[in-house]
């Protein structure tokens, strides 16, 4: 049986437009006791892939962490076929502010060691214990208490195009390395403070809440959903929306508006901007934020080097790239000293 894909992200994404159907792009996690992560990876394959189910999936002994884009109209057997499964059965999905038919255009899921990089060791603490959930009503509150200090989670990239007023944002490339990070900076804090950590869609918060209370960490909080949950309470129940800017998602939109506030700038100029682009050069894809004007004098690249490579016919690219380690991760968080407004 077929278990993989067999379509190119460019003959998708034609069937996609041909179809002309709305797609959800919906997120969900949970973490699970799993027996056999590769049976169950098969089981989800099977099912989604009869769905037209796109995304990107990890499963583990830990649980499942999901990102995926899913026909509207497929929605319910979708929503039904989750609810068959006993540890999914009403599990929140996060539903994104904005909708885009291409955010996936493969169906990829993946049996990992964990469903997180956290880097951590579970078995030297207690996962469970984890820290108070809130919604955004109490959040709110929280955030307004000069008693509370409010972590972001989420790595540089994603903050610095938008973030929770009076937010921590560590500056780091990975979720493994804001763990011992963000412990050092609030070591003396640990008594009186209260603790309150948001990210995209919960399951860093999960896991990192546990860790802090084991660290000795007394009062720790979490947002509930994350952004996407917040977001979504927020339009619904007419609630303050203390974030500014975009959230960054992990899927080709690369980012979706929260408020109209622009909080970060061009790599490359200067002016303000939160528009994330890859590098166009097949052999850097770098991630960066590009604005319109460099876009086109640079020819989409992030430096005069890419943009010469990225010039020249593709058979020549192929024979510069023969040999090296290329990378062609869509979201590669590369710190490059060319461009010269990164923060």
């Amino acid at each position: 049986m077929q278990l993989y894909n067999t379509l190119s992200a460019k003959e998708r994404e034609a069937l996609i437009e041909e179809a002309g159907q709305d797609r959800l792009t919906i997120s969900f996690y949970k973490y699970a006791r799993i027996g056999n992560p590769s049976i169950f990876r098969n089981h989800l394959f099977i099912h989604w892939n009869e769905l037209d189910v796109l995304g990107r999936i990890y499963v583990a002994h830990e649980g499942i962490n999901a990102q995926l884009s899913v026909p509207a109209e497929n929605f319910e057997a979708f929503k039904a076929h989750l609810d068959s499964i006993v540890f999914l059965e009403n599990v929140r999905l996060n539903i994104a502010i904005e909708q885009d038919n291409k955010s996936f255009l493969k169906l990829k899921v993946k049996v990992r060691d964990k469903i997180l990089a956290d880097g951590l060791n579970d078995a030297t603490f207690d996962v469970t214990n984890k820290g108070i959930h809130v919604n955004a009503e109490e959040f709110n509150a929280l955030i307004e208490d000069p008693n509370t200090v409010l972590v972001d989670m989420r790595n540089h990239y994603e903050s610095e195009i938008g973030h929770f007023k009076n937010a921590v944002t560590p500056d780091v490339d990975t979720f493994r390395d804001s763990l011992d990070i963000i412990e050092r900076d609030l070591a003396d804090l640990k008594e009186d403070k209260k603790l309150v950590m948001y990210c995209t869609g919960g399951i860093r918060c999960e896991k990192a809440s546990a860790y802090y209370k084991h660290k000795g960490f007394k009062q720790v909080y979490q947002l509930e959903g994350g952004i996407i949950e917040y977001t979504r309470q927020v339009n619904d129940q007419n609630i303050e929306n203390k974030f500014l800017g975009k959230n960054f998602v992990f899927d080709h939109r690369r980012g979706e508006r929260i408020t109209d506030h622009v909080i970060s700038n061009c790599h490359q100029c200067g002016n303000p901007c939160d528009v994330h682009v890859n590098c166009a050069n097949e052999a850097c894809h770098l991630l960066f934020i590009q604005c319109d004007s460099c876009a086109t004098t640079m020819n989409s690249c992030c430096s005069t080097d890419c943009k010469e490579v990225h010039n020249l016919p593709f058979e020549e690219q192929k024979k510069l790239r023969k040999g090296l380690v290329v990378s062609n991760k869509i979201f590669k968080k590369g710190r490059s000293e060319v461009l010269k407004f990164k923060k």
